[in-house]
């Protein structure tokens, strides 16, 4: 059983930083692709970043240049650096995984992953 747990989030001024952490247990050697997306209540799920087998990443564009995906193999955890926050940031953040295919020319989303987190907030005040 696949088990996602999300630690890091908080309250914070524009500007600051955060680092979301996941722990994964329950992982096999062929699910290769984890990542995080973010919701907002009565919005749809944003995908924020991912990475993939061979080191492939994704950022959403709105994050692109300030948030920084990191993986740790050996300790089944990937992190989420996040740097000059924005108000726009404020959303709850699930991890996600999956056993990733890249199909038609790319890899799914993160909003696309079967399996999530209970999701950590982040609350970015101005």
């Amino acid at each position: 059983q696949v088990r996602l747990v999300e630690s890091g989030g908080a309250s914070v001024q524009a500007g600051g930083s955060l680092r979301l952490s996941c722990a994964a247990s329950g992982l096999t050697a062929i699910t290769n692709c984890m990542g995080w997306f973010r919701q907002v209540p009565g919005k749809q799920r944003e995908g924020v970043a991912a990475i993939y087998s061979g080191g492939n990443t994704y950022y959403a564009d709105s994050v692109e240049g300030r948030f920084t995906i990191s993986q740790d193999n050996a300790k089944n955890t990937v992190d989420l650096q996040m740097d000059s926050l924005k108000p726009e940031d404020t959303a709850m953040y699930y991890c996600a995984a999956d056993v990733c295919l890249f199909v038609g020319g790319r890899w799914p989303q993160p909003t696309e992953f079967g399996w999530t987190g209970q999701g950590t907030q982040v609350t970015v005040s101005s």
